[in-house]
């Protein structure tokens, strides 16, 4: 399984907000942190927004912070959020392919239950959880801001 950049700048994203939690960031320090272009920043800060994990502030003063508290983010929210109902394989997305051995195949069971496991162990993981007491996460991202 390999994650979207989406979803990885999102993570990144949440984790330059949380590291530093008395202040309202701007977009352009968060794409420096992260390696990533401001197009493609500010279209998945407008996505953590809409889903209540950062809260964006316009104007002069204006920049993002955490929308809830640390503690109530878990990682396997901001997946569900940022990947959405993708298909894991081609066979489980009915609309677009005709598998022949769709109604014998036991794979996408298997793998169903492989997801569900996954999810199970983020949605015990918040973002707290990866910030507290990491230092070099800490002083990485503050190099930056």
């Amino acid at each position: 399984m390999r994650l979207t950049m989406r979803t990885e700048l999102a993570m990144r994203t949440l984790m330059f907000c949380a590291v530093q939690p008395d202040r309202i960031v701007r977009k352009h320090e968060i794409a420096i942190a992260c390696g990533a272009s401001e197009n493609h920043l500010a279209q998945v800060i407008h996505t953590l927004g809409q889903r209540g994990f950062l809260r964006t502030l316009r104007g002069r003063a204006g920049g993002v912070l955490l929308g809830r508290p640390m503690e109530e983010i878990t990682v396997g929210q901001v997946f569900r959020a940022l990947e959405g109902e993708v298909p894991f394989t081609d066979c489980a997305d009915h609309s677009t392919v005709d598998c022949p051995l769709k109604d014998v195949c036991r794979l996408q069971c298997a793998i169903n239950k492989a997801l569900a496991a996954f999810f199970t162990t983020l949605d015990q993981v918040t973002l707290a959880n990866l910030v507290e007491d990491n230092d070099g996460l800490a002083r990485q991202l503050r190099l930056v801001a």
